[in-house]
Order: structure tokens, then C-alpha cells, then sequence
């Protein structure tokens, strides 16, 4: 069960008229969760949101790898290369494949009407993980804690439209976001 001080990553999919939608955020659990948590978290929120800050129409996917390393790099903090974001539409993964880390061979370039996921998992220690023998459950190699966010973006004729971006009733987050509030 969930302890006061651990951190909780939740992840959502909606199927709703015959489309899928994605997003994951992760949450503190109670009051004492430590300072290297709570920078692991914010430092996962802003690898998301810069790299969305720069989604437009001509942009290279493998860029996105760039960016979130980058900040990353910012924060001590390490981005697993097992997963990566995803096309996402009547099918809920398609192409493109999107890696989070610098680079990479993806191919392609976003264009208006193309919808996909970002979603790095950014490690506080080593960037390599373990897949349990559930088939499901991925922790850290070196049992350091791990924190990911996620949104589903639609690319317009001037940027990029989250579509799943937080509504002023969605459930608070654990540090200050009001940088992107604009997005």
C-alpha cells in the first residue's frame, strides 16, 4: 500500500468516440515526501512541457529527445530509453514512435493534424529499467525513484493544442506549473 513519502505516477486512457486520449502526472503521497522527490517530479513536469512548448508544424520528432534530455541534464536526472511517446488516434499506439532522449533515429516530421504522445520517465538515478514478470510493472535498475508525465497533442497550422491539458478543477499539483498555464 501507499505510505506517507512515497510519490504515485497515474496514467489515464480514454476511449471516446472512437478515439484515444493519454496523459499520466505524478503526485506526492501525504506531507513527507523528501526534496530529492519533489525536484525528481518537477523536473519530469518541465521535460513534458518544454518539449511541448516547442511542437510545431516542420519540427523533427527526434528533437523532442533533445529537449527533454536537456532539461533534464538541468536536474541531475536521467531519461529511460525503453519508452517512448506514440501516435495516437482510432488506435491507441501507432506510429510515430517518439524516443525522449538525444540522439535518436526517429523519423518523421510533425505536421498539422498529426496527434501523439510525449512522456518521458525521468530517473533521479541510473536511466536503465527492469520490466517485472508481470509483463507490466517497470521499475529503476538501481531502485532510485522514477517520476513521468504525459499529454496527447494535436499539431496545428501555428503549434501544438494539448488535449489533455489541466482544466482549473483538475487535482493540484506538488509544485508551482503556472509557466505553462499558457500552453
Amino acid at each position: 500500500p501507499l505510505q506517507d513519502g512515497d510519490i504515485v505516477n497515474i496514467d489515464i486512457t480514454v476511449f471516446f468516440k472512437g478515439m484515444h486520449g493519454d496523459l499520466n502526472e505524478t503526485y506526492c503521497v501525504g506531507d513527507n515526501v523528501d526534496e530529492d522527490s519533489k525536484r525528481l517530479i518537477k523536473g519530469a513536469y518541465e521535460c513534458l512541457m518544454e518539449a511541448v512548448k516547442q511542437c510545431r508544424p516542420g519540427m523533427m520528432y527526434r528533437d523532442v529527445g533533445r529537449i527533454v534530455s536537456d532539461v533534464a541534464d538541468k536536474y541531475n536526472l536521467s531519461v529511460v530509453r525503453s519508452y517512448c511517446g506514440h501516435g495516437i488516434g482510432e488506435l491507441f499506439h501507432t506510429t510515430p514512435n517518439i524516443p525522449h532522449y538525444r540522439r535518436n533515429k526517429a523519423i518523421g516530421v510533425m505536421k498539422p493534424g498529426h496527434v501523439f504522445t510525449i512522456e518521458p520517465m525521468i530517473n533521479a538515478g541510473k536511466s536503465g529499467d527492469l520490466l517485472w514478470p508481470d509483463n507490466w510493472t517497470a521499475c529503476t535498475i538501481d531502485g532510485r525513484r522514477s517520476a513521468q508525465f504525459e499529454h496527447t497533442l494535436l499539431v496545428t497550422e501555428t503549434g501544438v493544442e494539448i488535449l489533455t491539458k489541466r482544466l482549473p478543477c483538475s487535482p493540484p499539483l506538488d509544485f508551482d506549473a503556472s509557466a505553462y498555464d499558457n500552453l
